[in-house]
């Protein structure tokens, strides 16, 4: 499966429902056996497959967000920064960004999934999410 964003994100950006700059994003890791939806998947509740493990938290971790407008190259380009998570032990295929509402997983956006094209595994070590960057260009 490739990374892929979400079409409600795109739908909800293009509404004005999400402003990324006044929003929590956070990433949670899930195993191989998520199948994301890109058309279908629209909230936190319809992943499944979340990791457990060692040093991880269900729900995952806040993610920074940077948002930079390329004038000269006519793109926008959106990066949701990594993180690790230190002494794990887990097995994780992708990560899926969503904005956190701090409440009901129902309530909670999809933004992107980012597939790490095949399972990254620690054993008591540091698991670490690279930055993800999302780039609308025209």
């Amino acid at each position: 499966m490739a990374s892929l964003i979400y079409d409600s994100f795109l739908d909800e950006v293009q509404h004005a429902a999400i402003d990324l700059d006044l929003v929590t994003v956070k990433a949670m890791l899930v195993t191989s056996a998520y199948a994301p939806d890109k058309g279908v998947h629209t909230k936190r509740s319809d992943v499944t497959n979340e990791v457990t493990g060692t040093g991880y938290t269900a729900g995952g971790q806040a993610s920074t967000v940077t948002v930079a407008k390329d004038v000269a190259l006519h793109k926008i380009t959106t990066t949701l920064a990594g993180m690790t998570w230190p002494t794990s032990t887990i097995t994780a295929r992708g990560a899926v960004y969503y904005v956190s509402r701090g409440g009901a997983s129902s309530a909670d956006e999809l933004i992107a999934y980012d597939d790490f094209g095949s399972n990254i595994v620690t054993s008591g070590g540091t698991f670490t999410l690279e930055d993800t960057v999302l780039t609308n260009q025209n």
